[in-house]
């Protein structure tokens, strides 16, 4: 791998980034990590080298991977090699979970997660009737201070937090349906709007990165500042009706989106 020479790090300045030569040195290999250069249950270069290429001293370099470990990216203890870990991100593919799921199916989520490895499961949180935040609102077609059903939930992998989930519903589809019991729902919400009539037609994701609320950052167990990828999906029914809208948050760093298309 070819890279670029470093300063030395008594002489490190630089006018735009101003970040510390570990947040610094963590990004690059973070990068690597997750274009794959560094693959998965490889070796991290040694600390000789991470020194020679960073120009940088044996405790910087240990900081920055301290933060690699932290954000469970990497592996390793004092003495030994430092190597990325086998499911250092996972790819999410958006479309393979929107269907209704098959009778007798558990919710889409949960087994295509489960084919990276490892076992899914769902925590309901809350379920309660709000005022939704004002872009979930505006998705919904609510009048200004219209209130919708809260499912709030986080998904897990292994006792680990994957993402959390806070799905909203006009009340005029959700009263009188198991959407208002604090339970799970067998084969998930799109399997029940689906026996009640409301076909998913379309889904919209807006897709933003952003620094992570308090909520957020207990929740998922972030390591620092790292950003958290947000998704407001707006799925429709037929006639454009909105019949959900779900913000949901995972953790940038461990997590990728894949959209499938075609040009129009």
């Amino acid at each position: 791998m070819t890279t670029m020479p470093r300063p030395a790090e008594e002489a490190e300045e630089n006018v735009y980034d101003r970040r510390s030569l570990h947040e610094r040195i963590a990004a690059d290999l973070r990068d690597e990590i997750m274009t794959g250069d560094l693959a998965p249950g490889a070796s991290l270069p040694s600390t000789v080298r991470l020194k020679e290429r960073f120009g940088a001293s044996n405790a910087t370099v240990q900081k920055a991977l301290g933060l690699l470990k932290d954000e469970r990216l990497v592996v390793g203890r004092a003495g030994a090699a430092v190597t990325v870990r086998e499911h250092r991100q996972l790819t999410v593919r958006p479309a393979s979970t929107m269907a209704p799921a098959d009778t007798g199916e558990p919710y889409r989520w949960l087994a295509e997660t489960a084919k990276c490895g490892g076992k899914a499961r769902s925590k309901l949180l809350a379920v309660a009737e709000i005022t939704p935040p004002a872009d979930v609102s505006a998705a919904l077609r609510l009048p200004d201070g219209g209130t919708a059903l809260l499912r709030h939930q986080v998904l897990m992998l292994d006792d680990e937090p994957v993402e959390l989930v806070h799905a909203y519903y006009p009340l005029g589809i959700a009263r009188g349906t198991a959407l208002m019991e604090h339970r799970r729902i067998k084969g998930g919400t799109p399997t029940l709007l689906a026996g009640l009539g409301h076909l998913p037609r379309l889904s919209v994701d807006h897709v933003s990165a952003r620094i992570p609320t308090r909520a957020q950052y207990e929740a998922l167990r972030l390591p620092g500042d790292l950003p958290v990828l947000r998704t407001l999906r707006v799925v429709y029914a037929d006639d454009e009706q909105p019949i959900e809208a779900t913000v949901m948050a995972k953790a940038g760093h461990l997590y990728e989106l894949r959209y499938e298309f075609t040009p129009e």
